[in-house]
């Protein structure tokens, strides 16, 4: 008699993270076939159409596909893979130019923000822009996520040979493993949010020979977390 599958087990698979990353460029790169056809034959249908309440109406179809077009497109770069085109920048400029882009994409929060910067001359070899994005997913993970309404502060010191950029957020309670932290894409979903965030932080930063990891300060009541960048070779450090 052939032996009946137990209650107790489970469907849980082991699939390859390469596999649903394609999966998920594939499937990305197949609705965004379909919602261009569907924008197309909208404009097509919005030059025919002579009542101005139906054009608006059709205005606001695109707009809608026009939105989730760069949903997908954003779903896709997450999972991509890092190929950072390194140039020499000073550490201090790599801040500076931080500190704009926050106060710009976060200007109604960024008030919010202490920020620490002794960074002296050192120079990296870095991608200004894919760092400015892992910097960025950073501050919008700390805002969107159970925040106490107290500041966040944000260091930036050098420690012999690295750049290290902490970020402290106030939290009167937390009680999520750092373990494995930024290495578990896809385990907390919520609408628009697909736990990818800080699973691309840290692909970015390794891709710059660089790491990020965290901890709970119980004493000070705060998530930190810490993003370390190697200098250039003979560039001045602090120690």
């Amino acid at each position: 008699m052939a032996e009946q599958p137990s209650e107790d087990r489970t469907d849980d698979l082991n699939v390859a993270w390469i596999d649903v990353v394609r999966f998920i460029r594939q499937l990305s790169h197949d609705l965004r076939n379909h919602l261009n056809a569907i924008e197309l034959q909208s404009a097509y249908i919005s030059e025919l159409e002579r009542e101005d309440e139906l054009k608006s109406e059709i205005k606001r179809l695109r707009e809608m596909i026009s939105g989730l077009t760069s949903a997908l497109q954003s779903l896709s770069k997450a999972v991509s893979g890092v190929k950072p085109n390194l140039i020499p920048y000073r550490a201090a400029d790599l801040v500076e130019d931080l500190r704009k882009k926050i106060d710009h994409d976060f200007s109604g929060q960024s008030a919010a923000i202490t920020w620490n910067i002794q960074v002296g001359d050192a120079m990296l070899n870095v991608d200004p822009q894919l760092l400015q994005e892992a910097f960025t997913e950073l501050f919008a993970n700390a805002f969107r996520h159970n925040r106490d309404k107290s500041t966040l502060i944000a260091i930036a010191r050098m420690d012999k040979n690295r750049l290290l950029f902490t970020l402290q957020e106030p939290k009167s309670r937390f009680d999520l493993p750092t373990e494995s932290w930024a290495r578990e894409p896809l385990r907390k979903v919520s609408q628009g949010h697909y736990g990818l965030g800080l699973n691309r932080v840290r692909a970015i930063v390794e891709a710059h020979g660089g790491e990020i990891y965290a901890h709970y300060d119980p004493n000070a009541s705060a998530l930190i977390t810490t993003l370390a960048l190697p200098v250039s070779s003979g560039s001045s450090k602090d120690a």
